[in-house]
């Protein structure tokens, strides 16, 4: 992937003429919020717990002292400085039971083994229907700005559908949708939302391992657990009755006694020719109940007023929120701490809060967003974007911070996935002027930038990266990186043992926020508005808000 530098191209930013230096992070300071907010007292940080309680208090602390404005939810005309989160909760309450019909035989499959389906977040008490026909339609992609559409002809109201998961590029790694690297077609969310566009009972995608980058343990555990989601006003608009996954040996079985050649139909869906097929007489019923209960959340907020444009924005955000109490390790640990994930996020931000606080005021406002519920599917930022307390049509980028490293200094950086937009060719820019460079993801394909906070901003148009350490480091190479990336996902990622560590330097974090920092400043005090690459699936949602920032 090469990525082009737009700046070249016109995108210079027009500084302020006395634009402040750069400031130093300190060290102490980062590692202290990290040691705090990752102990146990904080209890892992769940949402809706006494953890929250103590976070979001700790973070309005941190944030008073740093001299910044609370920029949450209006209160009697005065901002405070919390956004209210209502999240709906649902659960598969008793048994599901779900009926496969054909050629006149009924079968029952097996929540978990054949298929695994979710707890309806559709605004239903449960989920009941009767021999609903099933259809194939691809990789279930509606994408005009590619002259693709895998619905052609069919009409889903009434039939359930059936898709592949990723990209039609994914086997071949050429064509239309990027090669290997996932574009926002290729998640199952959005085949999810595809189907509810189109008013289909339910979507089920087909799970293979290697394009889905996770395995059936993965997908069972996940679609089988309660469910999370921010507080619709139409549900049904966004969610179908039916979401889940089958297995692929399922699929190719299903196909076949309908008369069809699974991996034929799958060559075809990577073609635009590729029309719907249904899977005559095959007919699926399901009847399981759902509770859904309706908790309580915060995103914390803090704001640095514009001097010139307060109604333009920059937002760093990431998220507060971990895993809580859970089951025992090995150890008997069950607070799952959150030091790396992400205490050293919201260390990053109270102190990137604290310099442009302390330094001139930029032209555009600056706004701190820490937000909760990440670990539960994006909630947090997904509901910020839905209910925005700053217009997004002039909020000029965000950029996301989650899981940086608390060791020494790299000579590169990453984000996630390998989108193309201006926002990053600022980073790289930037970046080459320090010393350092833009390492791409190492698995695109694997979807990441569609699984981190900035994402519910892109997906309406907004630049936004979400920004990684590098893993090259000055002490040790990258081999050094490496290892100790490895590490951290085998031993502590999502685990108890994600804990503080007093060796912990933190000189990596202070640089890498000197970086942040920097380029967000720039556009802080630029007049220029970033954009997504043309051939982007988020320009035009972007282009949709033009008007706004004339």
């Amino acid at each position: 992937m090469k990525y082009l530098i737009f700046l070249a191209a016109g995108l210079s930013l027009a500084l302020t003429a006395c634009a402040p230096k750069t400031p130093t992070f300190d060290t102490q300071r980062l590692s202290g919020h990290v040691s705090t907010l990752s102990s146990d007292e904080f209890e892992g940080r769940g949402p809706d717990t006494a953890g929250e309680q103590k976070t979001v208090d700790y973070l309005i602390e941190q944030m008073k002292a740093a001299k910044l404005s609370p920029g949450g939810d209006l209160v009697d005309g005065e901002r405070s400085w919390t956004q209210s989160v209502p999240l709906g909760r649902f659960e598969i309450a008793g048994p599901v039971k779900l009926e496969l019909a054909m050629a006149g035989k009924t079968e029952t499959l097996t929540q978990g083994e054949e298929i695994a389906v979710r707890a309806a977040m559709n605004g239903s008490s449960g989920v009941k229907f009767d021999n609903v026909p099933l259809v194939f339609v691809g990789y279930g992609v509606a994408a005009p700005e590619r002259q693709w559409d895998d619905f052609k002809g069919v009409d889903l109201q009434g039939k359930i559908g059936i898709v592949l998961v990723n990209d039609p590029d994914f086997e071949t790694g050429a064509g239309d949708f990027g090669g290997k690297a996932m574009t926002y077609y290729g998640r199952w969310t959005y085949k999810y939302e595809e189907a509810a566009r189109r008013g289909a009972v339910g979507m089920l995608v087909v799970h293979e391992t290697e394009p889905a980058s996770y395995g059936w343990a993965t997908v069972k555990s996940s679609n089988t657990a309660t469910m999370f989601d921010i507080v619709r006003t139409d549900a049904a608009r966004d969610h179908v009755p039916m979401e889940g996954w089958i297995q692929r040996d399922f699929a190719v079985d299903l196909f076949k006694r309908a008369g069809l050649d699974f991996e034929a139909l799958k060559m075809q869906a990577q073609t635009r020719d590729f029309h719907p097929v249904v899977l005559e007489g095959a007919t699926l019923s399901a009847d399981y109940a759902v509770d859904a209960q309706v908790i309580s959340s915060r995103n914390v907020v803090g704001r640095i007023e514009g001097s010139q444009r307060p109604d333009e924005t920059v937002i760093y955000s990431g998220h507060w929120d971990h895993l809580g109490v859970g089951l025992p390790d090995a150890t008997g640990d069950t607070i799952y701490n959150g030091a790396v994930d992400n205490g050293t996020g919201i260390a990053a931000l109270v102190e990137l809060g604290r310099a442009f606080a302390a330094g001139k005021r930029p032209a555009r406002s600056v706004v701190i967003l820490m937000v909760t519920a990440e670990e539960k599917g994006l909630l947090g930022s997904e509901y910020y974007a839905a209910n925005p307390l700053y217009p997004l049509g002039k909020t000029a980028g965000v950029i996301n911070l989650d899981a940086l490293n608390p060791w020494g200094p790299a000579r590169d950086f990453s984000i996630s996935g390998s989108a193309k937009l201006d926002l990053l060719d600022l980073l790289v820019a930037t970046a080459g002027k320090m010393g350092m460079s833009l390492s791409p993801d190492s698995k695109p394909e694997a979807g990441l930038f569609f699984r981190s906070d900035h994402f519910p901003f892109a997906k309406r148009g907004v630049p936004a990266v979400s920004y990684g350490s590098g893993k090259d480091w000055v002490d040790g190479g990258r081999e050094a990186g490496l290892a100790a990336a490895e590490a951290y996902t085998k031993e502590r990622y999502h685990q108890p043992a994600d804990e503080w560590q007093a060796q912990w330097p933190f000189t990596g974090l202070a640089r890498d926020l000197q970086l942040v920092y920097k380029v967000g400043n720039d556009l802080a005090n630029s007049d220029q508005w970033p954009n997504w690459a043309t051939d982007s699936e988020f320009r035009a949602a972007r282009d949709a808000t033009a008007g706004e920032r004339k």
